[in-house]
């Protein structure tokens, strides 16, 4: 099932939900974000630029993006996995899911992926997200949000992503 095929210059996903940057700033952190809709060696996708800073208890940014409409949620049961093209500059990045049981701004579920300068296609099988700050598993049938986050240390950011579904 295709989320977003990244065609709509306005950021609005095929869900009907729309992509946002998010930096650490909400919590009083200095890191810097910026999302666009771009067109590179042949794919068209979301591009996640910026720098992530340590200062004032900072460190993230990110293209998030609710998966349902009015704070509801989307049932990703009948799924395995999350699968996109991605390239980078070859820094790590993350997939970050929330769900209901994520009740705290901090908590998510991760996994972390390289991003290297050549498009390549990745598949992140639901049982390779680890839950972070929180103890309940992953449950796919209540997910809220997803998002592409670069994290944890000070470095720039660069990440793409396309075709962005679940397999």
């Amino acid at each position: 099932m295709l989320i977003d095929n990244f065609t709509r210059k306005d950021l609005t996903s095929r869900l009907g939900t729309q992509w946002r940057a998010v930096s650490d700033q909400v919590m009083g952190g200095v890191s810097h974000a910026s999302i666009a809709m771009e067109h590179i060696d042949g794919r068209t996708g979301l591009r996640l630029r910026g720098d992530v800073q340590l200062d004032n208890n900072g460190g993230f940014i990110q293209a998030a993006l609710d998966l349902a409409t009015a704070g509801g949620t989307f049932d990703a049961s009948s799924y395995a996995g999350l699968r996109f093209y991605v390239r980078g500059n070859g820094e790590q990045y993350a997939v970050h899911l929330r769900t209901t049981d994520c009740v705290r701004p901090w908590q998510s579920y991760r996994v972390q992926f390289p991003a290297t300068p050549a498009w390549e296609r990745l598949h992140l099988p639901f049982d390779s997200f680890s839950p972070s700050r929180l103890k309940a598993p992953l449950e796919t049938a209540n997910l809220r949000r997803i998002g592409l986050v670069a994290i944890g240390r000070p470095f720039q950011v660069d990440v793409m992503i396309s075709q962005l579904g679940f397999y």
